[in-house]
């Protein structure tokens, strides 16, 4: 997916995007998978950015397919863009 880097989606448009209820992203939000732009006590207002739209879409795929829970959702993204940054070091040294 090709998102633009200015996209922001608010917390109905996210989670129609991911295909779940609002709870499930305040869920991943609580998590520390997604972060909304800035953390308002009413979740109605918050914004998300397109990386945590990825970021929730991965989360949700790693809990469907193999069965993981968020906190492990949560470390498997961690670790899957800490390889990609260093995919791009090794790249840039070759």
């Amino acid at each position: 997916m090709i998102l633009d880097e200015n996209c922001t989606f608010s917390l109905d448009e996210i989670s129609t995007a991911c295909s779940v209820h609002a709870e499930y992203i305040v869920e991943l939000v609580d998590e520390g998978i997604v972060e909304p732009m800035e953390l308002q006590r009413e979740q109605q207002f918050w914004t998300f950015t397109g990386r945590s739209l990825l970021r929730a879409r991965k989360a949700r795929r790693l809990q469907q397919d193999l069965g993981i829970n968020l906190a492990g959702a949560a470390l498997v993204l961690e670790l899957m863009e800490e390889i990609e940054q260093l995919r791009e070091r090794l790249n840039r040294l070759v």
